[in-house]
């Protein structure tokens, strides 16, 4: 379709402006045209319209890209998509109207990002924040049985807030929906620098193939590289099923340890070995300082020949194949958060707590386990004025790591966590709420003994407000383990 002029009207929607004219489609700034009374009807939000391109030249997949899209999108919901207003009949005018988001692109954000000069710590830890942002908003389209699967930076839109916003669905697959691009096509589809390996030899549905992505973006942040080039075969792209990108720190030595290792892990060949779902990313990358270091953050080569050879092997077998429901994949790896009491806690409390988390954990390979401990700012003010803020923090981070030492965290991740705050209970499901957690365990009083009447009501409020599962422990101690537990 050729470029629309501004005041053409299609379905009661009037062309302002036109924002790109590319080789897939043309989108155009809209307003609602004028009605036969002369009034107009105001949008709650800015609204941009997509037309694809169907001219003699183009080819099949510009239409079933769009039919994908057509479908996808407005069974969307939140903060990181689009808004969908009205979509039109491929046999007559086909086109998408939904939100505009007037914000940069990633694309554009990196170029200015690499132009300017920070300390080393700034740059990473902003790199950091972005990478964070970003799998919170692939997280919420896993949770919708949605895989983006065409992620690159210009289809991420920044937020003068930080916040991340995607765009185009057309390579997109949700489960519960005819994939009509697989049953199409049989063939690779997506761009080549991001496109992940199982998605080479035609798996789509798998949700860490966006991890992959994100980890081709997190590496053009920190090297201004890409990992893999940008191969234009399709044997090109192939030997990413077998073959290791260069290092970061080979290519930029200002790259951490801590940012080497969650970028390697997001860009490992076999999906299995990436991070099991986005919201472990986002948890990694909020907590960069406990990241545990492998040789794979420190490496300056990547794998050996025999490792290389062995992939290769594997990778002549891979096919086609359907994927579960992308929602059930990141629930079978939950994050789990411990809320444990910052004072006047019993023995029984403690043993409770930690054989309840056993449990959970142990029905749960790959789970990650968060432990959270809240610090009163009235307690803080008082009983413990006399401790910089610092110590108190350090105090408690050991008594949780003291505490984890008789779990077993065979294939867990773990992490620690101190907050002050004046809402114990506020302070709970808010961290909850941004950092995707599943399941929150808490003892009954979580404040200990000697303030339960206080305080009883904080896991009550938890369990009302939590945006998840909350498991209420109650006080259970073998009598003969009382004694030895005073020892640990």
């Amino acid at each position: 379709m050729k470029l629309l002029n501004p005041g053409h009207v299609i379905d009661g929607f009037e062309i302002e402006a036109c924002l790109h004219a590319g080789g897939m489609a043309h989108i155009y700034t809209v307003q609602y045209a004028v009605s036969s009374d002369g009034s107009r009807r105001e949008s709650e939000f800015p609204m941009a319209m997509k037309i694809p391109r169907m001219t003699a030249g183009d080819g099949a997949e510009n239409i079933v890209s769009f039919e994908v899209e057509q479908q996808i999108l407005p069974a969307l919901a939140g903060t990181h998509v689009p808004r969908f207003v009205a979509t039109g009949d491929l046999s007559r005018t086909p086109y998408l109207v939904m939100e505009y988001v007037n914000a940069p692109t990633l694309e554009t954000w990196a170029e200015n990002f690499h132009k300017q000069s920070f300390q080393t710590d700034v740059h990473d830890r902003a790199i950091a924040r972005l990478g964070a942002e970003l799998a919170h908003a692939v997280h919420s389209l896993h949770k919708q049985n949605v895989c983006h699967l065409d992620l690159k930076p210009a289809n991420v839109l920044i937020r003068p807030n930080g916040k991340v916003v995607l765009l185009d669905f057309g390579l997109s697959c949700h489960a519960l929906y005819p994939d009509l691009l697989a049953e199409e096509m049989r063939k690779a589809v997506g761009s080549p620098a991001w496109i992940a390996p199982e998605q080479v030899v035609g798996v789509r549905g798998d949700p860490r193939s966006d991890i992959f992505a994100i980890g081709v973006m997190l590496y053009q942040l920190a090297t201004a590289e890409l990992p893999f080039g940008e191969p234009a075969t399709s044997g090109g792209m192939r030997q990413r099923l077998w073959m290791d990108p260069i290092p970061p720190r080979k290519r930029n030595p200002q790259v951490p340890e801590w940012l080497q290792e969650t970028i390697l892990k997001c860009l490992h060949p076999e999906a299995a070995k990436r991070y099991p779902s986005a919201a472990h990313l986002a948890m990694d990358l909020s907590n960069p300082e406990q990241i545990r270091i492998t040789e794979r953050g420190r490496q300056l080569k990547g794998a050996g020949f025999k490792e290389h050879l062995k992939r290769w092997i594997k990778a002549a077998g891979m096919h086609y194949q359907a994927s579960p429901l992308p929602s059930k994949q990141i629930k079978e790896v939950p994050i789990v958060m411990v809320a444990l009491p910052h004072a006047d806690v019993s023995d029984a409390t403690w043993y409770s707590l930690r054989e309840a988390v056993d449990r959970s954990l142990g029905i749960r390979p790959g789970a990650r386990l968060a432990c959270v401990t809240i610090i009163s700012s009235s307690d803080t003010s008082s009983t413990e004025s006399h401790r910089s803020e610092s110590s108190v923090h350090r105090m408690h981070l050991a008594r949780m790591q003291q505490w984890s030492q008789g779990l077993d965290l065979h294939n867990h991740q773990i992490s620690f966590h101190v907050f002050e705050a004046g809402d114990v209970a506020d302070a709970l499901v808010k961290y909850a709420e941004c950092n995707e957690v599943s399941m929150i365990i808490m003892g009954a009083a979580t404040h200990g003994l000697q303030l339960q009447r206080l305080v009883a009501t904080v896991p009550i409020k938890v369990a009302m407000d939590a945006p998840c599962t909350v498991i209420l422990v109650k006080q259970d101690v073998p009598f003969e383990f009382l004694g030895t537990l005073h020892e640990q």
